[in-house]
């Protein structure tokens, strides 16, 4: 991720959250904060979608996916995320996190497919609607990127 990708980076991310990101926000994680890493995938010059996350030691946290509206269904967060968890795997991380909302159905079923499951509940986490956030995880040790664990 670059700063001259924030235009479209912002236009996905107030389509895809009612929480968006602001451009600091991502320009923190760009460029302040140590343990942040953000990808894009591109085509002809557009960006399709984006994932962010700290690593942490020998964890993961993902903080940050989501793919422009009109490409979504495609493949491109599966992409992502599978690169993102190859490549920890062949660096020897251990552990992958995220948060997500209980009503993101399609969010939770990718994750599903990545061997994450539900480990826990943080109670009103999304102070905009009060909903909770589950807290997912998966062993990057065992569970296979793209499979059911």
């Amino acid at each position: 991720m670059r700063p001259e990708d924030l235009d479209e980076i912002l236009a996905i991310e107030r389509a895809s959250f009612s929480m968006p990101w602001s451009r600091g926000a991502f320009l923190y994680e760009m460029q302040q904060n140590r343990v942040a890493r953000c990808w894009v995938m591109h085509e002809d010059g557009r960006v399709l979608g984006y994932l962010c996350l700290w690593e942490i030691a020998d964890e993961l946290h993902i903080t940050n996916i989501a793919v422009q509206p009109t490409y979504r269904r495609q493949g491109i967060g599966r992409t992502l995320l599978r690169g993102v968890l190859e490549d920890a795997r062949q660096r020897k991380l251990r552990l992958v996190v995220l948060e997500v909302r209980p009503s993101n159905t399609e969010a939770r079923t990718l994750y599903e497919t990545f061997g994450f499951r539900v480990i826990g509940r943080r109670r009103g986490y999304y102070y905009d609607t009060g909903e909770d956030a589950l807290v997912m995880e998966a062993d990057l040790q065992t569970a296979e990127p793209g499979t059911r664990a």
